[in-house]
């Protein structure tokens, strides 16, 4: 059978990344945040006909950027973000000869469930 993910995690690796991927979605909150900020000033001076340059914009950009450069660590890693606030992330693993999921939630301590490829979280088994 044919496997969908290069890279396959086991539990060990997935759990000691769970420090550095809490690092990542505490600045992805941060970056949304910023977004979510200058989206809601300068929703305001487009009404009005302000100029759109200047500081505010470049903050804008600089969030972006920074949002693309997190997510792409995700990306190179084929780590998944599957809900952004709830800090759902899959790790594709080999579990039984399967390719399935490794499933980790911001609040758990370690990597302890799993589900398979399309079942998602209402799938979720203890490993």
């Amino acid at each position: 059978m044919e496997q969908r993910f290069k890279k396959h995690y086991s539990r060990e690796e997935a759990t000691a990344l769970l420090p550095q991927i809490r690092v990542w979605l505490g600045r992805v909150g941060e970056l949304r945040a910023t977004l979510g900020q200058c989206d809601q000033r300068l929703g305001g001076l487009r009404g009005g006909g302000d100029d759109l340059g200047g500081e505010l914009v470049g903050k804008w950009i600089k969030a972006i950027a920074g949002l693309k450069e997190v997510l792409d660590e995700f990306q190179r890693r084929e780590i998944f973000i599957k809900d952004i606030e709830r800090g759902l992330i899959d790790f594709p693993a080999i579990v039984a000869g399967r390719e399935v999921f490794l499933c980790w939630e911001h609040d758990e301590e370690s990597v302890e469930h799993w589900h398979d490829l399309n079942s998602g979280f209402s799938g979720r088994e203890p490993l």
